[in-house]
């Protein structure tokens, strides 16, 4: 018997969902994304094709053809390229989890800024204490998080890149 005989006809009609929803994924996904993923000519083709298709009937039908094309590719990598970009790994849900924890530190005392910079010694140090006291005159005026955003969007590439740069203990 064949491994697609001993699938139940539900399980297989499961399956082609699942690859015609993650069809619809890439569909909404933008071209230089899309190249990243190295798809098959005819695959990509399709998904671009299905970007210009404005007709309910039509787009149906585009997408469930991209299901079909869909059965030929791997989908664990797209599926990971997927949860990469929406921010669902797991690395990517700790680096945003010690950005957080790093700018509460920097707002409650200003001099975490040194260790921070002791620890990722090409940050702008200075640019980052000017952007921590304006995200805290801005707490304190009740006024919207600008400054308090900004500061996320400076601390969050340094920890996305990985753990800080290992330094010396110095003997004086």
């Amino acid at each position: 018997m064949h491994s697609e005989e001993l699938l139940s006809k539900t399980q297989r009609k499961r399956d082609m969902e699942a690859l015609q929803e993650l069809g619809e994924a890439l569909v909404a996904l933008k071209p230089p994304q899309l190249r990243a993923l190295d798809l098959p000519d005819s695959l990509l083709q399709a998904i671009l094709e299905a970007k210009t298709i404005h007709a309910h009937g039509g787009l149906r039908r585009q997408l469930q053809y991209i299901g079909k094309l869909m059965r030929n590719v791997d989908p664990a990598p797209i599926r990971e390229y997927l949860d990469r970009l929406n921010g669902h790994s797991h690395a990517a849900t700790a680096a945003m989890h010690r950005t957080e924890r790093w700018r509460e530190r920097m707002m409650e005392d200003v001099s975490a800024v040194d260790l921070f910079a002791r620890d990722y010694p090409t940050v702008d140090r200075q640019n980052l204490r000017q952007q921590v006291l304006a995200a805290q005159r801005e707490r304190i005026l009740h006024k919207p998080p600008r400054h308090f955003r900004a500061l996320f969007h400076t601390l969050a590439p340094f920890l996305e890149a990985g753990p800080p740069v290992p330094h010396e203990e110095s003997d004086h």
